[in-house]
């Protein structure tokens, strides 16, 4: 931990090894919690520190030695990685922006970082659905659902529910505002995605209005019947959202794999493309349609209102869910 007045030390004052000093400030960083995003943050450092050791790194083992274009010399070696096939995309643009934060918690500010991990890259993620989504088939998720009931886990069911009717991510299913959901949902025929969302999308700059169904309907519905008592949504009112993901959602992912189903986010993939076959009258990319085959501009209409609907800024992205462009 570092010392007050000592921050001008040897890594800024957390020790004497670069690989201890990163994990320590970020911990710091984070006030001793949120484990799992200190964890996955050290473990890239950690990757990093390896590269600063290496025949082609700087030889650095102290922090404060590291400026910005020693980051643009990692970047260039994540870079290389990606092209000779020996990691993936999103995990060079991850271990760098993981730097970044690290680098932060050991300055205490912002003036060594690489603004953007992908342009520093000179590459973008795009990644292609391969497979078939699972959870398509409303029956098998309704099992699903009704075997997370049966285990005493009913707001697992719910976020199945939410997430198969209304694309929802995860986070997104455990945060919203039940009330105000259902009062939309009764007065405007549409509901508004605002709570959880990524990347500071929500309020009235970053409107997410989808319309409601019966689906939808009876999602909220139960969610709103198994809310603990004092809360608008899935979280009791003095539960923390790490302790619900470790007391319900992991022991929850167990019985989703055990009845074929990968994870929630498979729903998210299944209601995209049921919107798709919805909008274009054919069925998605994944599951053999060929609607840009014949009307390239409904393609595209349909990949704008699902980004628009899963809450992306990319039309690109929707290939993730529903399959490319065939």
């Amino acid at each position: 931990m570092a010392l007050v007045g000592k921050r001008d030390g040897r890594n800024f004052g957390y020790g004497r090894q670069l690989s201890y000093a990163g994990p320590q400030a970020l911990r710091d960083m984070f006030g001793g919690g949120h484990y799992g995003t200190v964890k996955a943050h050290s473990d890239r450092w950690q990757a990093f520190v390896r590269w600063c050791r290496s025949e082609d790194g700087p030889g650095f083992n102290d922090a404060r030695k590291i400026d910005r274009q020693t980051l643009l010399d990692y970047a260039g070696h994540l870079r290389q990685q990606v092209e000779q096939g020996a990691i993936c995309i999103a995990t060079a643009q991850n271990r760098l922006s993981s730097v970044n934060r690290t680098m932060a918690a050991l300055r205490g500010d912002q003036y060594v970082k690489v603004p953007s991990p992908s342009k520093a890259l000179g590459m973008r993620r795009i990644s292609v659905r391969r497979s078939v989504p699972q959870g398509q088939d409303r029956e098998h998720v309704k099992r699903i659902v009704d075997m997370l009931c049966e285990h005493q886990m009913p707001r697992a069911a719910a976020i199945a529910q939410l997430a198969r009717a209304t694309g929802m991510r995860l986070r997104e299913t455990i945060l919203a505002d039940l009330p105000r959901l259902q009062r939309e949902a009764e007065k405007l025929g549409k509901i508004n995605i605002q709570e959880g969302t990524k990347g500071g999308r929500s309020g009235a700059s970053a409107p997410r209005w989808i319309t409601v169904n019966d689906h939808i309907r009876e999602a909220l519905e139960f969610a709103l019947q198994v809310s603990p008592d004092g809360s608008r949504n899935l979280l009791a009112p003095n539960e923390r959202y790490l302790d619900f993901q470790r007391e319900i959602v992991r022991p929850a992912r167990v019985i989703l794999h055990t009845h074929n189903l990968k994870g929630f986010h498979e729903l998210r993939a299944a209601y995209a493309c049921e919107r798709y076959e919805h909008i274009t009258q054919h069925l998605a990319p994944i599951n053999g349609g060929r609607c840009y085959q014949l009307d390239q501009r409904l393609d595209r209409e349909a990949r704008d209102q699902i980004s628009y609907e899963l809450g992306h800024g990319r039309i690109d992205v929707v290939s993730a869910y529903i399959g490319g462009r065939t």
